[in-house]
């Protein structure tokens, strides 16, 4: 793709995002064919935002949700500084075509990751985060239908991101535990509505972190210290309406909440 493409496809999911309107996919001649491609056009829609970006989601962390999307391994998007919810804070699910809640680990990088030839351990990762927290994401995607359209295409519309809350640090020694067998529920308007661990989220969330680490040092710049970085939903994502409160709690580790209009 030339510039002049990667510019067309990114403008055209900006306006159907600020809009929240929906297209099928991207017109042939700017249609990405390549995790490559799909990163140029991310980028250039965060450039076109005119918004900072302040970390990053991880898209299809398990098997179940790779499936239904049709990709076959996670996908990377970047977080936009507008889409930022302060606690406390209500959603709008007007124009959001997903309506789900998701309650994800997520990590504060204390340390960059710059873009580098060599993979990044598990262990340089993780000696580069500064806390964890408890977060919520709500996503969306710009596509009439997400789960046809392909991972390059899906990675251009930045892997469904919309908004997201993140909560306090955890004070728990939260290195010293299994973030595997960790337990994480949901709540939505007081009641139980699903329940999970971190072994949804790549098997690992630590994994999943290394993961995105290796992503961006191959198809961007690195992960940046201050950036946060989600890393996929514990549990099935809860379906939610206007008039809804969801609970993420996440035991010592902290609990959040999260109100929709």
């Amino acid at each position: 793709m030339n510039q002049q493409d990667i510019h067309a496809a990114a403008a055209m999911l900006w306006q159907h995002w600020r809009q929240s309107t929906r297209l099928d996919e991207l017109p042939a001649h700017c249609r990405p064919a390549s995790r490559a491609e799909g990163y140029a056009i991310q980028a250039e829609l965060a450039r076109l935002s005119d918004q900072r970006i302040v970390g990053w989601k991880i898209a299809a962390t398990s098997t179940a949700g790779q499936q239904h999307i049709h990709v076959d391994g996670p996908l990377a998007g970047c977080l936009l500084s507008g889409r930022a919810v302060e606690a406390g804070g209500r959603v709008s699910l007007a124009g959001n075509n997903m309506k789900v809640a998701e309650a994800e680990f997520a990590f504060r990088m204390g340390q960059p990751l710059p873009k580098r030839a060599a993979a990044y351990s598990v262990a340089e990762v993780l000696a580069a985060v500064a806390s964890l927290h408890p977060a919520i994401e709500v996503p969306d995607s710009r596509y009439q239908d997400f789960t046809r359209v392909g991972a390059a295409q899906l990675i251009a519309d930045v892997a469904c991101a919309c908004w997201f809350l993140i909560g306090p640090a955890a004070r728990a020694d939260w290195r010293a535990r299994d973030l595997v067998q960790h337990s994480v529920a949901a709540y939505r308007n007081g009641a139980l509505a699903g329940q999970g661990s971190g072994a949804n989220v790549l098997g690992d969330p630590r994994a999943a972190l290394a993961w995105i680490a290796n992503e961006l040092r191959t198809h961007g710049e690195g992960l940046r210290a201050g950036d946060v970085v989600i890393t996929g939903t514990c549990l099935t994502p809860v379906p939610v309406s206007a008039g809804d409160s969801v609970k993420a709690d996440f035991g010592d580790f902290g609990a959040l909440e999260l109100e929709f209009s």
